[in-house]
């Protein structure tokens, strides 16, 4: 798996149009063929940062994701709602193991 956290710090004004924008990306994400999970979190103790973690089957299904329309929408959309440009890690899995993320999805 690749498995992508996303780091976004979101100005105070903008957090519920950011929370509806990134509902609707999460939606159309979770159908696309080469994501396993696509999780949308907001820290607890700090509203307005928000983690999404994304899982991919591969890092082309990464790349084709960026591809997709609701992608594009959501990156437009929110663009101007961040407190400062976002930042992402990259993970490879340990546990569960790739055959493990199937468990996740119902």
């Amino acid at each position: 798996m690749f498995i992508v956290h996303v780091f976004i710090h979101v100005k105070p004004a903008c957090i519920e149009k950011f929370k509806v924008a990134t509902l609707a990306n999460v939606r159309a994400s979770i159908q696309e063929q080469g994501i396993a999970r696509f999780d949308f979190l907001e820290q607890e103790d700090h509203p307005g940062r928000f983690v999404l973690v994304e899982v991919y089957r591969t890092p082309e299904d990464a790349a084709n994701h960026k591809l997709t329309p609701h992608y594009q929408v959501w990156r437009d959309a929110v663009e101007h709602m961040m407190q400062e440009p976002r930042s992402s890690i990259k993970c490879a899995n340990i546990a569960p193991d790739d055959s493990g993320w199937g468990a996740f999805l119902g």
